[in-house]
């Protein structure tokens, strides 16, 4: 995300201005069970059933996982070239993101298990601590409100 320094011309303060890379629209209605969402621009067109019963689409705990571990490998890309090193093809992610209560309390809680074949792995830890620690939007939204286990394998 490129930002710039922006001075006040009354008080002579600099702030960092962020830039907005992108925005996503969607529109959902009826919820978890026999919902669906559209996304403005028609990419994304989902129905919704509740992970404990059977049914046809998908949950919002799938989405999340998906869309987290897009991220992530997007962003280890990122910290790979800025460490200088190749990231291998068959980079992989699995999420797993547990949907949890404690009485009327809900809460959410995530497992990463990251591949990066044929990289030491010292070399592949420290991609992975970079990008959950610096890079990955994901990460960042979620550091302190969710428990989150990394795993390389």
């Amino acid at each position: 995300m490129s930002t710039y320094q922006e001075t006040n011309a009354v008080t002579g303060s600099t702030q960092e201005v962020m830039k907005v890379q992108y925005t996503a629209k969607t529109h959902t209605s009826g919820g978890r069970r026999g919902g669906v969402s559209h996304s403005d621009d028609g990419r994304l067109d989902v129905k919704f059933s509740s992970p404990i019963v059977p049914g046809i689409g998908t949950n919002p705990e799938q989405l999340f996982a998906a869309g987290w571990s897009a991220c992530f490998i997007s962003a280890m890309a990122l910290v790979a070239n800025r460490m200088k090193v190749k990231l291998p093809a068959e980079v992989a992610v699995d999420a797993e993101i547990d949907l949890c209560n404690s009485g009327d309390v809900y809460f959410l809680r995530a497992r990463l298990s990251v591949s990066l074949p044929g990289l030491e792995r010292e070399v592949a830890q420290a991609i992975v601590d970079a990008t959950h620690g610096e890079t990955c939007a994901y990460s960042n939204a979620t550091r302190g409100n969710i428990d989150v286990t990394l795993n390389v394998v």
